[in-house]
């Protein structure tokens, strides 16, 4: 434990802190005395204890408004946590969709692709039985016309 020498109200106080809290006891201990000292300046000296009463309620009406305020900052956290949790969970629904559409969409483009070649192959086998039979229908006349 480490002692620290406080002045408030122009006395000096012995107070004990754990080791390595000295610089933040003195804080708080020049924090308290200002707001002490500036009661005492616009009440003027009402008492000693009722000053210290009126600076203790000012501080932990400090206290609970900056609580007050911490709590609304966790909600709001907790409301935008919660908000970002359903914002990816849809963007991971989306996704997962779209890379189903994707799939679908390579399956169909295969599916078209082989399509076409069939499709391909049957025009080509049109064209040829057609220029066969044109061939054929030629010679005939050739034949025919030969005779004559």
């Amino acid at each position: 434990m480490a002692n620290i020498n406080i002045k408030f109200n122009g006395k000096e106080f012995l107070l004990s802190c754990e080791d390595g809290q000295e610089d933040h006891l003195e804080e708080l201990s020049l924090s308290l005395n200002q707001k002490f000292s500036e009661l005492k300046n616009n009440l003027g000296n009402i008492g000693e204890n009722k000053l210290l009463l009126i600076t203790s309620i000012k501080i932990m009406d400090e206290y609970f408004e900056t609580k007050k305020k911490i709590d609304k900052k966790k909600e709001e956290v907790k409301h935008l946590s919660n908000k970002f949790r359903e914002l990816k969970s849809l963007v991971y629904e989306y996704k997962e969709k779209k890379e189903k559409e994707i799939d679908k969409l390579v399956l169909d483009q295969e599916q078209f692709k082989k399509d076409i070649e069939k499709n391909k192959q049957n025009f080509e086998k049109i064209i040829e039985d057609a220029a066969e039979e044109i061939e054929n229908f030629v010679q005939k006349t050739n034949q025919d016309n030969l005779i004559q």
